[in-house]
């Protein structure tokens, strides 16, 4: 009788450890440094104009995942290798389409090629861009697409880890030009004491970087379709009353 009492336990046992071995990997939330949309604050908490929405819409969705703040290049390979990680603030592009599964936008966002007011150059294509020293962060969208404009890492383009050290390195002279979706570069700008409107010039718009969906939320190829449809519907109801324009109006105001 022991021995079957034990053979019991010992066969629940190995069900339950089963179980968890199988069980779905918790979910991951990742992001970079990339303000206002995404930021660390001087207390520690992550915060910004896409990060409300996605606690918005993880509330919505009733899910709870801590959101890890990493270089974009390591977020960027976990949501394209690990299962079940959610990625923001990243920007929507026809290479990218069939590397995630697309939740939805987030916020707006305008790419400049940007110089100094004291330095201008002056741009009427990308390819007169070519030559120059360009400031990059390593595999973001606006590096990804200068590379596939023929333009060469290394020798044309300086690439950074974070966003911030790229107005330094415009201002200092290492790079003639910087690009940026306008935001994020009015917001450096201001940080380091600067007005935009003064120091720094429009040299080339990048229409096809530049679009009203802009930033989006997504999943890995991994993650479970029901958990991905789970959060596109959260988006959705929070969409259509009224949260997500409060979120942006509160951010984009001047």
């Amino acid at each position: 009788m022991r021995i079957a009492r034990f053979g019991l336990w010992g066969w629940l046992a190995l069900v339950a450890a089963t179980g968890q071995c199988l069980a779905a990997p918790a979910l991951r939330v990742v992001t970079e440094e990339l303000p206002p949309y995404n930021m660390m604050s001087s207390d520690g908490r992550v915060t910004g104009l896409s990060t409300e929405i996605v606690q918005a819409v993880m509330r919505e969705a009733g899910a709870s995942a801590r959101i890890e703040v990493l270089p974009w290049a390591r977020a960027y390979d976990m949501a394209l290798n690990v299962p079940n990680v959610l990625i923001y603030s990243i920007a929507r592009t026809a290479e990218r389409e069939p590397l995630f599964q697309w939740v939805g936008a987030l916020a707006p966002t305008r790419w400049y090629l940007y110089s100094l007011a004291d330095r201008p150059v002056r741009l009427d294509n990308l390819a007169d861009a070519r030559g120059h020293q360009i400031a990059t962060v390593h595999e973001d969208v606006g590096e990804q697409y200068l590379i596939g404009k023929g333009f060469k890492p290394g020798s044309e383009l300086q690439a950074t880890s974070k966003y911030e050290y790229n107005y330094r390195k415009l201002k200092v002279d290492h790079v003639e030009l910087w690009i940026s979706n306008e935001l994020n570069a009015v917001y450096l700008v201001r940080k380091n004491g600067d007005d935009p409107d003064k120091v720094l010039v429009k040299s080339l718009a990048l229409p096809e970087l530049s679009r009203d969906e802009g930033l989006s939320l997504a999943f890995s190829r991994g993650t479970p379709p029901e958990t991905v449809d789970r959060f596109r519907a959260a988006l959705a109801r929070l969409r259509a009353d009224g949260t997500i324009e409060a979120i942006l109006n509160k951010w984009l105001r001047d």
